[in-house]
């Protein structure tokens, strides 16, 4: 349990208790220690950030403090003295009392977000605000700004954007009826319930949800701020900029608050970055260390001397327009010097993601960051053998260190072998499943741990082949390898759907890559194995279905948790062959194909 130095600070008479924790001194480099302020919201105290604090106290000198209204701070009467207007007049006090001498960095969650909002949109703000995390709470003239805009043009987009703020947001009527909330609360506002209440939206552990001893009487206490602001500010909205950083930690299972309200943010903010992951409204209590090492980067790239790493690490989540759904996650490549892997390493920069890209070629992995980086994403490229376990192992913790927990990751790489499965070497079939099938296995092993390790979620996608529900006599090996990809990515994404994991597998049929002409044909002569290849290439030239429509149709598998994904027509016709009248693929599969 964290151990909290109080003191009190005043505001126009109101008396706020202030939490502190870790050294306001200076550190082993003998710089002054910035000061990290945390704003909690409903109904919360500042026993929120029990799990938090001590991680963040390590580095920053931490300061929580009791809303108005809430804990150990006092409860005013009326619900005037809870406008944001007064509220933020707290934030700048507290702020001046414990770093009179440099600004803070502030960190908010639900309706603490929401007055810190009121306060870097303040002129000046950015002189006493040294940057701000927020966390699932809007700015609410903004949030007036967007229902306007959605409800001025009623797309479908729009208005079903609308409608499901509005549910989402329908308990918010509930709370500011005159006596109904004081009676349900005075009965239902126990710690016990209140932590059955978010284990069972949340999943949220028992024992991390930490409150004092005023919990029924910080419910009731803050419907205040549910009456003095929502409808103020909603009927009439009046937007202000802010030139303080800010990181919006997005959390897409928020049961109070949908993604979309966010779009218009980049709007409003100089500097804006973004971090969405599948998570819920209660993210300190439910994820603490994740929230703190996101708090806690975000916050050394805005402090003086800002390490290089973490700098770079910050940009890939800056946003310069709206949002896309991928924007600001972190991809892993493998094969991404060619193909269907330099096409999806095209069509995720353009979504806004920084990339990781690895390929045995290290110089066409090296041309595909060159190139991405066309699109503004930041790109790294990594040699890699996905056939080495132990390799891909190290890669991954190198991938972790470098660049942190991917959000994406796509195993790309493999090979092609064609011909009889007698004909074939010990050596060929070797390197054939080690590539395409253990490769797979491999990736989606290091970075599942680490997925399931951070407790946020992510998305895994396998390129298996319309060759795993194909069978063909001339390809059975491969087909093999295939099959396998597919059985585990639909087994893996079972395991996983409790983390929050997706899985994928992509299916293509006949696109035009290169791995065609790379592809051994056991049983035949090196004269006769090149001509069969060369006609097999022209084939798939002709038929013109490229790498890139591939990609789109793996971003879209990301963004919807798609499980299988057959790829062409041929994959989608072939795939439901497989699964409704399989005697038909295997008269199919007697054909010669490549003889």
């Amino acid at each position: 349990m964290v151990e909290w130095r109080k003191r009190v600070v005043s505001n126009n008479g109101v008396n706020l208790a202030v939490f502190e924790v870790g050294d306001s001194a200076h550190g082993a480099d003998e710089r002054p220690r910035p000061t990290v302020l945390l704003i909690h919201g409903w109904p919360d105290t500042h026993h929120l950030w029990t799990h938090v604090a001590p991680i963040l106290a390590a580095d920053f000198h931490v300061v929580a403090y009791d809303c108005r209204g809430f804990g150990e701070s006092d409860r005013p009467d009326g619900d005037d003295p809870y406008r944001l207007s007064e509220l933020a007049d707290d934030v700048f006090a507290v702020a001046e009392a414990v770093s009179p001498d440099q600004p803070v960095h502030i960190v908010a969650h639900d309706w603490g977000s929401v007055q810190a909002w009121e306060a870097v949109t303040r002129p000046g703000a950015d002189h006493r605000i040294a940057s701000f995390v927020s966390v699932s709470g809007p700015n609410l003239d903004q949030l007036g700004d967007w229902a306007r805009d959605n409800l001025s043009r009623p797309t479908p987009r729009n208005l079903g954007n609308a409608l499901s703020q509005a549910a989402s947001s329908a308990y918010t009527v509930f709370f500011q009826m005159p006596l109904l909330p004081k009676l349900f609360f005075g009965a239902a506002g126990s710690p016990a319930v209140w932590r059955a209440f978010l284990h069972r939206v949340e999943g949220t552990p028992r024992e991390n949800v930490v409150v004092g001893d005023t919990l029924r009487e910080d419910m009731i206490s803050g419907l205040r701020l549910y009456r003095a602001n929502i409808r103020t500010k909603l009927r009439d909205p009046h937007t202000s900029p802010t030139f303080v950083p800010v990181l919006e930690v997005v959390n897409e299972r928020d049961i109070a608050l949908r993604p979309a309200i966010f779009d218009g943010t980049h709007r409003h903010t100089q500097r804006l970055w973004r971090r969405s992951t599948a998570t819920g409204h209660w993210l300190p209590y439910t994820n603490p260390a994740y929230l703190a090492q996101t708090a806690h980067d975000f916050i050394s790239a805005h402090a003086p001397r800002t390490p290089a790493d973490v700098a770079g690490r910050l940009d890939r989540n800056r946003l310069f327009g709206p949002p896309k759904p991928l924007s600001g996650k972190l991809a892993v490549i493998t094969g991404a010097g060619s193909g269907i892997g330099r096409e999806t390493a095209y069509a995720l920069a353009e979504q806004g993601c920084e990339l990781v890209l690895a390929d045995i070629d290290v110089a066409a992995a090296e041309e595909t960051a060159r190139e991405s980086k066309a699109f503004g994403a930041q790109a790294s490229p990594y040699e890699l053998d996905v056939s080495d376990t132990s390799a891909v192992s190290t890669f991954a913790d190198e991938v972790r260190r470098a660049h942190g927990v991917p959000d994406i990751v796509i195993n790309n790489a493999g090979i092609g072998l064609a011909g009889s499965a007698l004909d074939a070497t010990d050596e060929q079939v070797d390197r054939l499943l080690d590539v395409n099938l253990r490769g797979v296995i491999s990736g989606s092993r290091a970075f599942g741990r680490q997925m399931v390790e951070r407790g946020v979620g992510g998305h895994i996608v396998n390129i298996a082949s319309a060759a795993a529900f194909t069978p063909q006599r001339s390809l059975g090996l491969y087909s093999a390898s295939k099959a396998g990809v597919l059985l585990f990515s639909e087994s893996l994404r079972a395991e996983l759907a409790e983390h929050r994991i997706g899985v994928s597998a992509i299916c293509p049929g006949i696109v035009d890559t290169n791995i065609v002409g790379n592809t051994p044909i056991a049983g035949l002569d090196a004269e006769t194995e090149v001509a069969e290849r060369n006609r097999i290439d022209g084939l798939y030239r002709r038929r013109g279905f490229t790498p890139d429509r591939v990609a789109r149709d793996i971003v879209r598998a990301i963004i919807r948790n798609k499980a299988v994904v057959p790829v062409t027509p041929e994959a989608k016709v072939g795939y439901r062959i497989y699964r409704f009248t399989p005697w038909v693929s295997r008269i199919a599969a007697r054909r010669k194909v490549t003889q």
